[in-house]
């Protein structure tokens, strides 16, 4: 069917007329709630377990006893004001314990990375996405109930949110891949993925307020009934491709049509052996591992550190966690348009944007993650150096987060998935391993955990040469620099 011709039903043409916005855009829009959504319901319980478990260190009635400063390595702790709720501890769990529960997260994303890219792919990307937040918001919604049954049972069901979780990124970018023009890639992509970070700044925001003023089950039934109606919300007005979309009006679906095409359309198999050998594939992987790591180790035991070690009160956790990710957030925008006007205007190649954004987003975090860990006890030193570390990152987005989309549209979803698959053993591995190494949270035992294995990003700018066949709908730009470069 041509795609200039106009099948859309009359309730479609209908509704069409009344649309503010370009259905791309919608849908980018989504795509950064959904991310919201998953990353609220992944990132309470780190801010849960701060006050569902017994802490180990010292506390704070002994603090407020002693008559000078706190012992070396404990920092004084923020007075929680009189109208908080008080909270006791269920759990004696130690350091290590904490560590085992919130990653056992990531036992479940590593695994459903590759089926859910896979199935993208294959059948469209919009009911993976829509069935993987479905499932998170049943699994937030159940989490007090698996607390109050005891760890094992949270466990499981983390295990669970996990393997839900794992194929949205990949679905994600199986939906841009039919939806973002190359001239827009960017600034879409870096809304769209935004939502990562906005969902933690909203998560760590409002848990510290949910955690100060009420009982904390409420925080786990907020943020799962936002996301149940996330999902019914995305099941009706958003598709996989535009030329099945039902109000999306021609001129739209015309310009889609001319700059992405259909690429969905007569697709291939996968090429398994060509795609997971080639070097481009590879360095992309190891690139992924080393911002993973960072990533996760913030995401993960950033509120715990600011809780235990620097010994911020409930509310004031929450805002002050939230904060690194606000300037991530406006990083990672700013980044996709200056990215996009930088390729655009022919400043520099579409290569070349995307080695610098990652070089800086590899280098430059790790620095500062490691700086704050000497700041000692001064809270404000510690906030900024976090926040300007989080800045930085945020040209990641820019960068190596767009490669798939780069390389090749038609597989971008199966791409995605291994190389954001193998990324998230990071996230398995690093809050047990920063629980070992932090057995009593003082602030020297810090600094080891926080440095960075970003800096293992720069592999991708050293890419041996060599063009994969697996890469098909390449740009020719891009096909020259897989031939290429060294």
């Amino acid at each position: 069917m041509d795609h200039r011709d106009d099948s859309r039903p009359e309730w479609g043409k209908s509704v069409s007329k009344v649309c503010l916005l370009p259905q791309r855009v919608v849908l980018v829009l989504m795509g950064f709630f959904s991310l919201i959504c998953a990353f609220t319901c992944r990132v309470s319980l780190s801010h849960a377990i701060t006050i569902l478990a017994i802490s180990n260190k010292i506390s704070n009635k002994t603090i407020a006893n002693l008559t000078d400063e706190a012992p070396d390595g404990v920092c004084q702790q923020e007075v929680e004001s009189k109208d908080a709720v008080e909270h006791i501890g269920i759990y004696t769990w130690s350091e290590t314990e904490k560590g085992f529960i919130l990653g056992s997260f990531y036992f479940g994303y590593l695994i459903s990375h590759l089926p859910g890219g896979v199935l993208a792919d294959k059948y469209g990307a919009k009911w993976v996405v829509a069935f993987c937040v479905g499932v998170t918001a049943i699994c937030e919604l159940l989490s007090p109930t698996s607390i109050r049954l005891g760890p094992y049972y949270l466990i499981t069901l983390r295990v669970l949110m996990g393997i839900a979780q794992g194929p949205i990124f990949p679905g994600l970018n199986g939906l841009l891949s039919s939806w973002a023009p190359k001239k827009e890639r960017a600034t879409l992509g870096t809304i769209c993925f935004g939502g990562s970070t906005m969902g933690i700044i909203l998560s760590n925001a409002c848990s510290g307020l949910l955690l100060h003023y009420y009982t904390w089950p409420v925080m786990f039934y907020v943020f799962g009934s936002l996301s149940v109606i996330w999902f019914f919300v995305f099941a009706i007005i958003c598709t996989s491709s535009p030329f099945s979309h039902p109000f999306i009006t021609p001129k739209e679906r015309e310009y889609l049509a001319d700059e992405v095409g259909n690429v969905n359309k007569d697709k291939p198999a996968i090429p398994w052996k060509p795609l997971l050998l080639s070097m481009p594939m590879l360095s992309l992987i190891v690139s992924q591992m080393g911002h993973d790591w960072g990533y996760y180790v913030m995401v993960t035991n950033l509120p715990l550190y600011m809780a235990d070690v620097i010994r911020f009160s409930i509310r004031s956790n929450g805002f002050v966690t939230a904060l690194p990710y606000v300037a991530m957030w406006i990083a990672s925008l700013i980044s996709g348009v200056v990215a996009d006007w930088l390729i655009r205007s022919g400043k520099l190649r579409l290569v070349t944007v995307r080695k610098l954004f990652t070089l800086l987003s590899a280098v430059l975090p790790g620095t500062f993650m490691v700086a704050a860990s000497y700041a000692g006890c001064d809270k404000a030193l510690v906030v900024a150096l976090f926040t300007i570390s989080m800045w930085t990152m945020g040209m990641y987005y820019a960068g190596q987060k767009l490669s798939a989309l780069d390389i090749s549209p038609s597989y971008s979803s199966t791409i995605t998935a291994v190389i954001n698959g193998l990324g998230s053993f990071t996230g398995l591995f690093a809050p047990p391993i920063i629980g070992l190494l932090t057995p009593d949270a003082e602030d020297r035992l810090f600094r080891g955990s926080h440095t960075n294995g970003e800096s293992e990003s720069k592999s991708i700018f050293t890419q041996p040469s060599g063009h994969s066949p697996a890469f098909q709908g390449v740009s020719e730009e891009v096909s020259h620099f897989l031939r290429h470069t060294r």
